[in-house]
């Protein structure tokens, strides 16, 4: 899986969601950054794990700034 973080308009700066990409590297789903959601909870074991996370800009964190990011996440 890839992710990607939704930038907050019109900041630019990443917000409090992020999307899941397809293969084309198209968001398909919007996942909000909230602990009950069950997609959030995969979006963080999957980061974690090794999948893509890219920042507002579609530029792949490495895995230490991707772990570093979901530990700063509720």
């Amino acid at each position: 899986m890839n992710y990607k973080l939704c930038p907050s308009y019109p900041s630019g700066a990443a917000c409090c969601s992020v999307w899941l990409l397809n293969q084309s590297n198209q968001p398909i789903l919007c996942i909000p950054f909230d602990p009950a959601n069950t997609d959030y909870q995969k979006f963080k074991t999957d980061v974690l794990g090794g999948d893509t996370l890219e920042d507002p800009d579609g530029v792949a964190m490495t895995q230490e700034e991707a772990d570093a990011f979901i530990a700063t996440l509720p």
